[in-house]
């Protein structure tokens, strides 16, 4: 039996090597670029991205996912340290939300994303995708103030808005920044268009930062009026870890405001991770299934750990992920190894890091909120129709003009709303004929009929002509309310006054109650 496992880990050890360099190459400027997006410290989303590396696949079962700070959580947690005030809030709310992931996983309650509307979750993910796009305009023009984005696009319950610092925009401009935004932008096209499927083992999100370090220094050196200022690199401690604290939750819990942020956390992390993973395991040639409870187990732990150390939160996340899988990893050893190269960097390359511009950051998260958003994936959604389109626009809207969490909410009191009207709808088929000069009314009750088709199966049957002939059908109906099995009852008794001929079939006899 020993032997057998060293086998398999010997045969899958080179492949998962190969692959752990890919992702280690495309989870690194995540990292930066999300610690930017957020407005944290950039080492929180080093720490993040290590956890979500070493400790979360030690409990995780996943083979393919690799976890890691979210693209997805940066509006969130933006808002969350302006709310908050400080980042010991703020560790301490991403903290209790990894060990509310735990209980979620413990209960086994991990199902319930469930019960939310694809058109909600799609809904969601664009919305995150816009509100990321626009947070990296500024940088791209050399912006290099923290407080420009402090909310989403307009607040309607706050009035803060995001376009309020929108005068000292135009007052921080840098002409070297913009010239290697345009020269990334167009490289960064020229490379995803013709060359990258040559090399799939050089990340795109790798050459975007090389070709921005590169061109930088080529600034300094041949036009050092338009080279870049200190504050448009990032800013890596040389020691990374003199940064790790352990803050102490117990004062922190008996603010509101902490615990808000916390259940924010908890079900956007959780949300994003179990798509994450449902969408991964489809890519997995050896169809293997992750279980939903021991992931959010594993997702928790790692949330807590980087909570009390200073990162941001972790989610499994599909860019890394799908990047694994492509790369040919075979088990969860590639996310583990990623977490160690990582840990490596942070601890002799924080010189190369710190060479890396801002703006070159800021196109890589332009293109993973492009993905959140692309026009394509609108379009499908309008195709599927007005029930699934509606929902998704409602809830796009909402967030933008809200928060995520009332945003999601009123998205999927919209998704119940049309799924009332639908039902409301479709309680039932009628069918009008002529046979004998008497007019043939052919009535058949859906799959599910509820009290919410009182109304209209009253209606119709009021307006039933005198004289006619009627035939109910529940044939095909697996379940019908008994509020509306008493309304069939009653009408027996309307039809022989309206000389009715009526016939019932597969529709159960109840008895009516009478109020005295």
């Amino acid at each position: 039996m020993k032997r057998k496992v060293r086998n398999y880990f010997l045969l899958n050890a080179k492949y998962d090597f190969i692959a752990s360099i890919t992702v280690f190459f495309v989870a690194l400027p995540l990292c930066l670029g999300i610690s930017l997006a957020s407005g944290a410290p950039v080492y929180s989303g080093l720490l993040a991205g290590i956890i979500g590396g070493i400790i979360v696949s030690l409990i995780s079962q996943s083979q393919l996912s690799v976890s890691g700070p979210a693209a997805g959580l940066t509006a969130i947690c933006a808002a969350a340290i302006i709310q908050l005030g400080s980042l010991e809030y703020f560790f301490a709310a991403i903290a209790l939300a990894g060990l509310m992931q735990i209980l979620l996983g413990v209960f086994r309650l991990g199902g319930f994303t469930q019960f939310i509307p694809s058109a909600v979750i799609r809904g969601m993910l664009a919305a995150i995708g816009i509100i990321l796009m626009s947070k990296q305009i500024p940088l791209l023009i050399g912006y290099n103030q923290p407080d420009f984005w402090t909310k989403e696009f307009f607040n309607l319950y706050t009035f803060q808005h995001g376009f309020k610092n929108i005068g000292s925009l135009f007052e921080n401009i840098s002409p070297g920044v913009i010239l290697i935004s345009v020269i990334i932008l167009v490289l960064f096209y020229v490379w995803e268009k013709f060359i990258s499927k040559g090399v799939p083992y050089l990340p795109s999100s790798f050459i975007v930062v090389l070709e921005g370090v590169v061109l930088a220094f080529l600034l300094s050196r041949l036009f050092p009026s338009l080279q870049l200022a200190s504050t448009h690199y990032v800013t890596v401690p040389e020691n990374i870890f003199s940064n790790i604290h352990l803050p102490v939750l117990s004062p922190f819990i008996s603010k509101k405001e902490v615990w808000q942020n916390a259940i924010v956390i908890c079900f956007v992390a959780t949300l994003e991770t179990l798509l994450s993973v449902a969408a991964i395991d489809k890519l997995d040639p050896s169809n293997r299934i992750t279980p939903q409870n021991r992931e959010l187990v594993a997702q928790g732990t790692g949330n807590f750990i980087s909570g009390l150390l200073g990162g941001l939160p972790i989610t499994a996340v599909i860019v890394r992920s799908s990047a694994n899988a492509e790369a040919g990893a075979r088990t969860k050893l590639s996310a583990f190894m990623h977490g160690v190269w990582l840990a490596i960097a942070v601890m002799i390359a924080v010189p190369v890091l710190n060479l890396i511009p801002y703006c070159a950051l800021a196109v890589i998260l332009i293109r993973t909120g492009y993905n959140l958003a692309k026009p394509k994936m609108i379009l499908s959604v309008y195709k599927q129709g007005r029930e699934q389109f509606f929902p998704f626009a409602v809830t796009v809207v909402a967030i933008l003009f809200t928060d995520l969490l009332i945003g999601v909410l009123i998205g999927i009191a919209f998704a119940v709303y049309y799924i009332i009207v639908h039902t409301y709808r479709a309680g039932y088929t009628i069918r009008e004929y002529e046979t004998d000069g008497k007019k043939y009314f052919f009535i058949e009750l859906a799959l599910n009929v509820s009290f919410l088709n009182k109304k209209r199966i009253i209606e119709m049957l009021d307006k039933l002509p005198e004289d006619s002939i009627v035939e109910i059908v529940g044939s095909k109906s697996v379940y019908i309310d008994h509020d509306i099995l008493e309304i069939f009852q009653d009408f027996k008794a309307k039809a022989k006054d309206k000389d009715i001929q009526l016939t019932m079939k597969d529709i159960a006899a109840v008895e009516t109650m009478e109020l005295h």
